[in-house]
C-alpha cells in the first residue's frame, strides 16, 4: 500500500508541538491589542518571527551589539548555535518554564524572553559556553564582557549549567570558570560562586539539582552543595553542604533538615523556626 505523504510520523507531530511558543505568540497578540503603542514592537520581535529561537537571536543580538560589533554578526552566531545544538530548544523552554513557575512577578511566558535580564544573561552565557567548548574563546570572552556590562551578570564562559535555571533579579551575579550548576537550580541577586584565592585548576563550587540560593549568598571554593539544599540569604559557604539541608550564617552551618524536596521550585526562603512551642 502506498504511503500517504500527507500523514506525519509521530516524531514529526511531536516536533510541531510547542506550547510555550504558542503561548508567547498569543500573549504578544493580546498585548498588542491592549496597547497599540506596543503593536510595532510586538510584531517585529515576536509575531513576525517563525520560532522562539528567531525571537531570541534577534532580541539578544540587538541588546549585545556594540560600536565594534554589529548585531547582524551576533545574530548569525545565535542562529548557528540554535541550528547545531540538538538540546538547546528544550533547554530554552525549560528555562522559561522555570521563571514562569517560580517567579510570582512573572505573569506571561513572554516576560522573561523580552524583559527579564536574568533569563537573557543565562541565554547569552549558553551561547558563550558553546563557543568556549568549540575553541572560539575570543568571542566567548566578548559575550561575557558585554553581558556583564548590560545585564550586571558576570559568568565565565567555561561555567557549566543544566536546564530549568532561574536567576531572579540577576544584578550582581558572579560565577567562576570551573563552577557547575545542575538542573532546576534557583538563585537570587548578588550571588557569588567563586574561588578562595589565586589557586588555579578546579576551584569553584558544584551546585547539585534542586538547590535554592538566597540573595547575597557567597559560595566559595571547590565544594559540593548537595541535592535539594537551601542556602540562606547572606550566607558565606566554605564547606560541602549535605543533601536536603538548610545552611545559614557567616561562615554557614547546617541549621536544619529541609521538610521539602527541591526548594528551588518552591522558592521558600523562610528558615525553620527554633521556637520549641511551635
Amino acid at each position: 500500500m502506498p504511503q500517504n505523504n500527507n500523514l506525519k510520523t509521530n516524531t514529526e507531530e511531536l516536533s510541531d508541538v510547542d506550547p510555550i511558543w504558542d503561548n508567547i505568540r498569543a500573549e504578544a497578540k493580546d498585548a498588542s491589542s491592549k496597547d497599540p503603542m506596543t503593536s510595532s514592537f510586538m510584531y517585529s520581535l515576536i509575531l513576525g518571527q517563525k520560532s522562539l529561537e528567531n525571537v531570541l537571536s534577534l532580541h539578544l543580538s540587538k541588546l549585545l551589539e556594540t560600536i565594534s560589533l554589529e548585531d547582524r554578526l551576533i545574530k548569525e552566531l545565535f542562529d548557528e548555535f540554535y541550528s547545531i545544538d540538538s538540546q538547546i530548544k528544550q533547554v530554552i523552554r525549560a528555562d522559561i518554564s522555570a521563571v514562569y513557575d517560580r517567579d510570582p512577578a512573572c505573569h506571561r511566558y513572554l516576560e522573561p524572553v523580552i524583559y527579564f535580564k536574568g533569563f537573557q544573561a543565562l541565554q547569552t552565557h549558553r551561547l558563550a559556553n558553546w563557543l568556549w567548548t568549540n575553541n572560539r574563546n575570543e568571542f566567548a570572552y566578548y559575550l561575557q564582557s558585554i553581558s556583564s556590562r548590560i545585564f550586571s551578570v558576570d559568568i565565565h564562559p567555561a561555567a557549566k549549567f543544566g536546564r530549568g535555571i532561574f536567576i531572579d533579579h540577576a544584578t550582581g551575579i558572579v560565577i567562576g570558570e570551573t563552577a557547575e550548576v545542575d538542573d532546576n537550580v534557583s538563585m537570587l541577586h548578588d550571588v557569588t560562586l567563586g574561588g578562595t584565592g589565586k589557586k588555579c585548576g578546579d576551584r569553584h563550587p558544584k551546585i547539585k539539582s534542586g538547590v535554592l540560593i538566597g540573595a547575597g549568598a557567597k559560595i566559595l571554593g571547590n565544594i559540593d552543595i548537595g541535592v535539594s539544599a537551601r542556602i540562606a540569604a547572606g550566607s558565606v559557604v566554605l564547606h560541602d553542604v549535605p543533601d536536603g539541608t538548610t545552611v545559614a550564617g557567616v561562615p554557614a552551618k547546617v541549621i536544619a533538615n529541609n521538610d521539602i524536596d527541591f526548594p528551588s521550585q518552591h522558592m521558600d526562603h523562610l528558615l525553620p523556626s527554633h521556637d520549641s512551642n511551635k
